[in-house]
């Protein structure tokens, strides 16, 4: 069985849903720790469940993602490419897992549970420690920079596909028209 030439619709979806959530949650964060105003409260109140939803869908998305077979690189993009390519969406997933679980257990930590429902509440997944949720708080914003970082890399390289390369590539995840044939028919 060959590879496809694109990726499956749901993972597309997936893909397209979570990058505006993920995004949204970017900057509601960096507005949360800059507005003490009455927004604030609101802001929190958006962001916990959202990081929950996210965690839900990588969750999903993971899943989709082992069970369906995904497009394979062009075969002329050099090997180091390939590979850098291949480390980046593992940092990609391995950040999208790691956020929303550092957030809950940071929240745990300090104390604060995650409602999903006015009465129900999500077990904390740490013990309540104030040197450990301070250390919790300073690793997911850390890892929220460092995500922020890995998408505006990730919109580079779609953009050098897309723009440079034109093999396909974005195309495989947008429209599903997917990744053209090298010229020499590989």
């Amino acid at each position: 069985m060959s590879a496809p030439t694109h990726f499956n619709p749901l993972l597309r979806v997936l893909h397209w849903l979570m990058a505006m959530l993920l995004l949204a949650m970017l900057f509601i964060g960096v507005s949360m720790v800059g507005d003490l105003s009455p927004r604030h409260s609101v802001l929190i109140a958006v962001h916990k469940p959202l990081g929950l939803a996210l965690l839900v869908l990588v969750l999903i998305r993971l899943a989709v993602r082992l069970a369906r077979p995904v497009p394979a690189l062009p075969a002329d993009m050099p090997n180091w490419q390939q590979k850098v390519a291949k480390l980046s969406h593992l940092l990609l997933y391995a950040l999208m897992l790691a956020l929303p679980l550092v957030g809950w257990a940071m929240q745990s930590a300090g104390g604060y549970p995650l409602a999903l429902h006015d009465s129900l509440l999500l077990p904390p997944i740490v013990s309540q420690d104030a040197q450990l949720y301070a250390l919790l708080r300073l690793a997911h914003t850390v890892l929220a920079y460092l995500l922020f970082i890995s998408i505006l890399a990730h919109l580079a390289a779609a953009l050098y596909h897309a723009l440079i390369r034109r093999d396909g590539v974005l195309s495989s995840m947008t429209t599903g028209s997917g990744i053209r044939p090298t010229p020499d028919g590989q």
